[in-house]
């Protein structure tokens, strides 16, 4: 039944079927050539490939060094150096160990939201959804088995929010 084509398919709302690692990886290719700034919250069990899309997208954006998981450190910094001499800002945080919302502002969390043309992708966002603004975009992903010999795959469904429409994004080409 799955055959890594869209189940959904809209300017603000596409759902896809990850049958693969390389789906996985060009997934997160297409992702980094949208224009994305502000957040982008990653909800899906432990195990359902976040921090794997995450790694992706980070080395699609131009991240060449390690990409590390911000599990213990909840915030992991990035400069992605652009072809044309420019910085982007990306911060890859984890919030699964926060015990209070109030300890992001501790760590001066609002910083990195504030940041022009930052992009801060959030794993385990609705740990601090009381706290954080909304994001630009929503990415859920959750495991199933494919029809496709009983593989195990990823449905994942991304969401467009009024903020991320206000900037123009658009999901109708993503394609698996």
């Amino acid at each position: 039944m799955w055959d890594g084509q869209s189940i959904e398919n809209d300017k603000y709302l596409k759902t896809l079927i990850l049958n693969s690692e390389q789906d996985t990886q060009s997934l997160a290719e297409q992702l980094a050539t949208l224009p994305l700034t502000g957040s982008v919250w990653l909800a899906g069990d432990l195990g359902a490939g976040k921090t794997t899309l995450t790694r992706y997208w980070l080395q699609a954006l131009g991240h060449t060094g390690a990409v590390k998981s911000p599990t213990y450190t909840l915030v992991e910094p990035y400069s992605i150096h652009r072809k044309d001499g420019s910085t982007k800002p990306v911060y890859h945080a984890d919030l699964y160990r926060l015990q209070d919302p109030e300890e992001l502002s501790f760590i001066g969390f609002d910083e990195y939201l504030d940041e022009p043309e930052a992009l801060v992708i959030i794993e385990w966002a609705s740990r601090a959804d009381s706290y954080l603004p909304p994001p630009t975009l929503f990415i859920d992903m959750t495991q199933s088995v494919s029809d496709v010999n009983n593989i195990e795959a990823r449905q994942v469904q991304l969401r467009v929010s009024k903020a991320g429409q206000a900037q123009g994004l658009d999901l109708s080409q993503l394609i698996i």
